[in-house]
């Protein structure tokens, strides 16, 4: 079996985050995607069920994207 590049093409449990992945590209025209999920309050998750954050990212939103998801709001990223 292939393995997959990246979590969009992983199948099973996936479709509606693909979904909205979809609705996105067809709206918005993102760059790139982070994915978040938080498992466990260790963690930071504060509320259940289990769900993914996917935030759409354009070139150039924030100076340097290789922080992931804490760099986003680069004012909040030193927590």
């Amino acid at each position: 079996m292939e393995k997959a590049r990246n979590f969009l093409e992983v199948g099973g449990r996936t479709s509606r985050p693909r979904s909205n992945v979809t609705s996105s590209r067809t709206s918005g025209h993102p760059d790139g995607y982070n994915l978040g999920v938080n498992v466990g309050e260790g963690a930071g998750q504060t509320v259940g069920p289990a769900h993914l954050h996917l935030i759409p990212r354009y070139r150039g939103d924030v100076d340097d994207p290789r922080g992931g998801i804490r760099w986003i709001l680069p004012a909040k990223a030193p927590y």
